[in-house]
This record gives structure tokens, sequence and C-alpha cells, in this order.
């Protein structure tokens, strides 16, 4: 008997909670019925057979750009380019305009991703605003996020209400929010101690890209280093749940398995961008703005993969942050004045299967860091970044022998270029399911604006 809304997988390689396994899953309407060998029941099937059937990937750290730079980027193309990049939840930042520090503005925001996304979905507001803090949380807010840095020449990231400089405001806030159970995501950064490394380089009109990528990686990273023992510190007195952002040097590294080894609650989260792309001189030198925010620096990039490998380092965030070329150009003689980031939802899981392929990574690692991992710190799991009756059917089939070139004709986010353009890959999406539907199947879109729900934390309601 054909059972309307059942799809059985059939004959995957399966990364599930218990390791991985030889089986089929079941899914029935939204959530995954089952998952074992012979299902039966009837139902449409999908021959999976020499394929590995993943959690979607769950990004935690995505800049949608809306509202306020829609030039750059929008909800519907940022969310059709996770589809295609495996990517089933998105969280947003408030760097928007203008920028989510109240609850009416975390509604707005999550007005127009209702509207308009194609994955599930929520936004992180910034703490800047006390008052509000209690309200974000009871509203569905995820997590905070804090920007230590306002950019020195450009306007981007200098909206007002956004950044944290004051320790004692740094202090208050992560008072409030730890109030409220939430994590708080900090983008370490000393911005005084900046300013001082920048002067020499702008008063000899050095602003190039390569000059500013040596201006931040000055002294192995001691801007970051310095802001992430101060937010470390600071949320162990406060009890704040820390996630520490854009891991980048051994000593971060240090610090963060410190912290650990002492009980407190902190997590990290490391971009592709600082382990695949600008951790390389080379890289930097041939793609010069398009490659940077900043530049890792010598001599970091094994200890980034160690921390990754032993759960120093626990989620991986694209950063996804697109810009228009225009915007990236300027940064082939003035990097001060362009804007730093690029996007990464697309590539970001055909890149890092590349990497278990040459053994840098297990899969089963993989998908701890991509999906199990920030649904545990984010309130999701076992909902989300699992494989496992009960669950929602938030799938990728990965066909992980398929070879590939990430082209910029084929970049689905609005920006229309990638930073990665001419990589090969090993391993790349077929399949994405989103509760149960497919939005993107071999190369081609198909979900529709509008099918993304909401992610909301498992103690908060769910529709049924």
């Amino acid at each position: 008997m054909r059972v309307d809304g059942r799809k059985i997988l059939r004959g995957g390689r399966v990364v599930s909670p218990d390791g991985i396994v030889d089986a089929d899953v079941s899914i029935v309407g939204e959530h995954i019925e089952a998952l074992g060998v012979g299902l039966s029941g009837g139902g449409e099937e999908i021959d999976v057979t020499g394929r590995i059937v993943i959690p979607g990937f769950i990004d935690s750290h995505a800049h949608l750009r809306e509202p306020g730079h829609t030039h750059k980027e929008d909800v519907l193309h940022a969310t059709r380019a996770a589809a295609a990049g495996g990517y089933t939840t998105v969280m947003g930042m408030p760097n928007v305009s203008p920028p989510t520090t109240s609850v009416e503005r975390y509604r707005g925001v999550l007005e127009i991703y209702a509207r308009d996304s194609i994955v599930d979905f929520n936004h992180h507001p910034v703490p800047t605003d006390l008052a509000e803090i209690p309200g974000l949380a009871a509203a569905g807010a995820l997590g905070f996020k804090a920007y230590l840095i306002s950019d020195t020449s450009r306007d981007y990231l200098r909206e007002p209400g956004l950044a944290l400089h004051d320790h004692g405001d740094l202090y208050r806030a992560m008072t409030a929010v730890a109030a409220t159970g939430l994590p708080l995501l900090v983008h370490p950064h000393d911005q005084a101690l900046m300013g001082a490394i920048e002067e020499p380089y702008l008063e000899r009109g050095e602003r190039d890209f390569r000059a500013y990528a040596r201006a931040y990686a000055s002294h192995d990273g001691i801007v970051w280093d310095t802001a992430s023992a101060l937010v470390i510190r600071v949320a162990e007195a406060t009890g704040t749940r820390l996630h520490l952002l854009h891991m980048k040097t051994a000593r971060m590294i240090d610090l963060v398995h410190a912290a650990k080894a002492r009980g407190q609650d902190v997590t990290s989260e490391i971009n592709p961008v600082s382990i695949l792309l600008a951790n390389d001189w080379a890289n930097v030198d041939r793609v010069g703005p398009y490659a940077l925010s900043t530049w890792t620096g010598d001599g970091q990039t094994e200890a980034l993969w160690e921390a990754m490998s032993n759960g120093t380092i626990d989620v991986i965030g694209t950063d996804h942050a697109p810009h228009t070329s225009e915007e990236k150009e300027l940064g082939w003689t003035d990097m001060w004045k362009a804007a730093g980031g690029l996007p990464h939802l697309q590539e970001t899981l055909p890149l890092f299967l590349t990497q278990v392929g040459a053994g840098r990574l297990t899969l089963e690692r993989l998908v701890e860091l991509g999906s199990s991992g920030p649904a545990k710190r984010f309130g999701l799991w076992p909902r989300k970044g699992a494989i496992q009756a009960g669950a929602d059917a938030d799938l990728v089939v990965v066909d992980p022998a398929a070879r590939g070139v990430i082209r910029d004709e084929d970049v689905l986010s609005k920006c229309g270029w990638s930073a990665w353009n001419g990589w090969e890959v090993v391993g790349k999406p077929e399949l994405t399911f989103v509760r149960g539907r497919v939005v993107y199947r071999n190369g081609a879109v198909e979900g529709e604006p509008g099918w993304g729900r909401a992610a909301l934390r498992m103690t908060d309601p769910v529709d049924s």
C-alpha cells in the first residue's frame, strides 16, 4: 500500500548519531520516520546507492544582508545558495540596516525570512540595548551576536548601536545575556590596539590588500588573541555561555582549550576562509581583496586543523559575507576602503568534503562541526542535526566521488562571484531536503520562497 507523503532513501551510507551505517531512511511528512535496513511501507523510493546521507548543515553565522544591504545579497538569493550547498538552516547576523537591537526589529527581520527563505532560519540580535535583551530571548532568538570591531575607514560595520568596545559595556551586556541562558557569539577584536597597529601603515600610504593583511596578522594575531582572552575571562565572571567566533591563531586555541579544561561553558567556531584560503599568503597574493576579510598569518594552519579534529573548535560557521565586485575591487589599491568578507554558503560543504577525502578530517567529525555541533549549541538538537526517528527530515545526499570546479557563473549568491573560482572539489550535494521537501536536486534549486520556517529552541512550542 502506498502511503501518501512517505519517501524512502534506499541503499545509502548514513551518518547517524551512532556512526556511519548502511541503512535506508524513511521520511513521512516533515520528519524522519525510521532508519534501518530493508525498510518497507510504500511511498516514493529514491535510490541513493553509492551516496552518503548526512544531516542538513546548520550555519550559525551567515550575513544575509537584508534589510538594508540588498544590493549585496538578499534572503532569497542566500537561501538558494544554502540549499545548493547542503545547508538546511541558516542564522542571520544583526549588522543589517537598521541593526537588530530590538524586539520590533528582530520580528521584522523574521518576517522577511518567512516570506523569502527556502531553508529554515533564525537571526542573532545584538545585545547593545540592555532593556531589549529579555524580550528578544522570549521572541525566539537562539543567541546574541556581539561585535568588538568597528572598521577604520569604511562605513560598513559602523551602524549605530552595533559595536561594544568599552569593557564595562561588554560586562553589562554579558551579564544581561547570561540571565537569558542563551549563548553569546562574539567577534573578538581589540579596536584600540588595531588602531595603533594601523597608524604607521596609513601614515606611509601603504593601503593595498597586502598591507591590510599584514597589519591584521601583526604579532601573530595580537588583536584577536588579546580580545579573546578578555571575552573568555568576562564570560567566566558573568556566567555567559560564550561562542567565540573567527578562530585564527594558536593562542586563541590555547585560550579556548584552557577554558574548557576549567569547565567553562565555551564553544568556538572557524570559518572556511581562515583555514582554506586566507591562511596561505600565495592565495592572498593571487586573489587579493577577494580573499580577505583578514589574513590568518604564517604558522597557524596545523594548529587549526588539530583543534578542529580534537574538539577545541566546535563549529564550522560559513561567515557568508557577500559584497559586490565593485566594493571588493577597491582593495587592490585601498583595502581599508574595500569591503571585507566573501560568500560561502554554496562552497563550504564541497570544500570540506574535499578535505575529508584528503584525510584532514573524518566524515563523522565534519558532520559534528557542520550539523550536530551548531544544533546542540543553539538549542535545536535533536530536532535538527541528527538522522534519527522523530527529527526534522533535513537531509543531504552527497556524492563523495563527484569531481567539479567552483565557477563564478554557478554562484547563486546575488553578488555573483566566488573567491574559490577555479578551485577543484571532490564531493558535492546532489539532493537537499528541508523538512522532507526537496529544495535542491542535481544542480537545480527546487525550493520555493516561504518554505523555510523559524527554527526554534527545543523548549519552545513547535507547530505540528
